[in-house]
C-alpha cells in the first residue's frame, strides 16, 4: 500500500502500483456511499494529519482561533502517524475509511502535509479542504515541483494519484513565495494567501514563553546558567521511508570548546530515525528531548540555531537570533530533491561542514543580525502573532458570505413564486 508521493520513484513499475490503485478505487467507492448517504454537518470542522498522533503545530493555533471566534463549531480529529510495517499499513487503512466519513461530512477539512485521501476523490460540493502546509517560507522543493527527483512522484504515480490536488485554499507565510506553492501544488495563485504559519503565533505569546521557562528550569536546573544551542535538522530519504541518521556533529568536541557557557539541545524531525548517541561523559552538555517539547517552544528557548535544510530557520527568523547552517551533504541533496533558491545565497547565515568552524562562529559570537532581518521581512508580510486569527477570520467570512448568498437566493425564488 503506496500512500506518500514522497515514496515514489521515476522507475516505479505498474505492478508495485496496483496496491495504490485497489487502496484508490476503494476509497472513491466508500467516500461516494458517504456523499450518498450523509449531509454535511455545516458546523463540523475536522483537522487530519499523517504527521502526528495528536493535535499541534499549525492545526493546533487554527483549532484554538476557531474556538475564540466561532465556539458554536463542532471539531472532529483523524491524526494517526503512517507506520511502513504491514500491520501499520492495515492500520493506516482502517483510518482512511474514517479519514473519508469525516471529510463526507464537514464543511472545512484542515490538513497540514501530504494527505492521499485528498487526492483520490473529488470533494462534494460544500466541503473545502484547506491546507496549512507544515512547513514555512519555501526552500525545499516539493510536491509537483520535485518530478524528475529521486525524492519526487513518478509519472505513472501522478497518473492514478493527482497529488496535492483538490485544495480550496493554502495559506503562507508571504506573497513572496506564493508562485513556488502554486507550481508544487498546480493550483492557481489566487487561492493562496500570504497570512501567515499558525504556529509562529506562540513567538508572541509572552505568557506562554514564560511559563515555558519555567517548567524547563524546573525539570533542568543546569540550564538556568547557560545559553542554548538548538540542534534541529531535517530527514533524509523519503517520508516514513527515510534514511538513518547519522549526526555529523562532533558533540564531544562541541562540549569541550562550549560547555562551559553553553548546553545543546536536540530536536529531530518527526519522520526521522533516531541517529543521535549521546556519551555519558557528554550528558551534562546535549539534551535530546524527543518529545518533550514542541520545536516552537524549543525556538522560542534558544539562543542559536543550528540546522541544515528544516525550514525550522524561517519560523526562528521572526525571533531575530543567530542561525548556523550545518551539513555534510549539500550537493547529494540538491541531486535528489534540490531548493527553490540557491541554499547558500539564501540562508541567512554561515554554512559549515566541520564542527571545528562552527563552534570558534559560536565561540567568538560576532553574529550577523541584520541579515536575519532582512531574510524574516523578505519571507513574513506580517509580523504580528496574529495569522491564526487572520485564517480563522477569513474562513468564516467566506462561509457568512455564502450563507447570504443562499438566503438572497432563496428570498428571489420565493418572490419569485409569489
Amino acid at each position: 500500500m503506496l500512500l506518500s508521493s514522497e515514496r515514489q520513484v521515476p522507475e516505479m513499475s505498474s505492478l508495485r502500483l496496483i496496491p495504490t490503485i485497489i487502496v484508490k478505487y476503494t476509497m472513491k467507492s466508500i467516500y461516494s456511499c458517504f456523499c450518498l448517504f450523509l449531509k454535511i454537518n455545516k458546523q463540523k470542522i475536522t483537522f487530519a494529519s499523517y504527521r502526528s498522533d495528536t493535535l499541534k503545530d499549525n492545526l493546533y493555533f487554527v483549532w484554538e482561533e476557531f474556538q475564540r471566534q466561532s465556539p458554536d463549531y463542532h471539531y472532529h480529529f483523524v491524526f494517526k502517524k503512517f507506520h511502513s510495517s504491514i500491520r501499520g499499513k492495515i492500520d493506516y487503512f482502517f483510518h482512511l475509511v474514517k479519514a473519508m466519513y469525516e471529510m463526507a461530512t464537514s464543511r472545512f477539512f484542515i490538513i497540514d502535509d501530504y494527505y492521499f485521501p485528498v487526492y483520490v476523490i473529488k470533494p462534494r460540493k460544500g466541503t473545502e479542504v484547506i491546507q496549512l502546509w507544515h512547513g514555512s517560507g519555501a526552500l525545499k522543493k516539493v510536491g509537483l515541483s520535485t518530478i524528475g527527483k529521486p525524492f519526487g512522484p513518478s509519472e505513472k504515480y501522478l497518473r492514478h494519484v493527482k497529488i496535492h490536488s483538490n485544495y480550496a485554499r493554502v495559506y503562507v507565510s508571504a506573497a513572496e513565495v506564493v508562485k513556488y506553492y502554486s507550481e508544487a501544488f498546480g493550483m492557481p495563485a489566487k487561492q493562496i494567501y500570504p497570512f501567515g504559519v499558525p504556529r509562529t503565533d506562540y513567538f508572541f505569546s509572552e505568557n506562554k514563553r514564560e511559563s515555558l521557562k519555567k517548567i524547563i528550569y524546573e525539570r533542568y536546573p543546569e540550564l538556568r546558567q547557560k545559553k542554548l544551542l538548538l540542534y534541529a535538522p531535517t530527514y533524509r530519504g523519503k517520508s516514513h521511508y527515510q534514511d538513518a541518521f547519522t549526526c555529523p556533529l562532533h558533540i564531544g568536541e562541541m562540549r569541550e570548546k562550549l560547555g562551559e557557557n553553553y548546553a545543546l539541545l536536540i530536536h529531530l524531525h518527526p519522520y526521522m530515525q533516531d541517529g543521535i548517541e549521546i556519551a555519558d561523559d557528554e550528558r551534562d552538555f546535549a539534551y535530546h528531548l524527543k518529545d518533550s517539547f514542541t520545536i516552537q517552544e524549543l525556538l522560542s528557548l534558544a539562543d542559536i540555531l543550528i540546522t541544515d535544510y528544516s525550514t525550522v530557520f524561517f519560523d526562528f527568523s521572526l525571533l531575530g537570533r543567530p542561525i548556523a547552517f550545518f551539513a555534510d551533504d549539500l550537493e547529494q541533496y540538491i541531486s535528489e530533491r534540490d531548493f527553490y533558491y540557491d541554499y547558500l545565497d539564501i540562508i541567512p547565515g554561515p554554512f559549515f561542514t566541520e564542527t571545528n568552524q562552527l563552534t570558534e562562529w559560536i565561540a567568538e559570537g560576532n553574529f550577523d543580525l541584520k541579515r536575519v532581518t532582512a531574510f524574516r521581512n523578505r519571507f513574513f508580510d506580517h509580523i504580528d502573532g496574529k495569522a491564526a486569527k487572520r485564517i480563522v477570520r477569513h474562513l468564516l467570512e467566506d462561509v457568512t458570505i455564502q450563507h447570504k448568498e443562499i438566503k438572497n437566493d432563496h428570498d428571489i425564488r420565493k418572490e419569485g413564486a409569489v
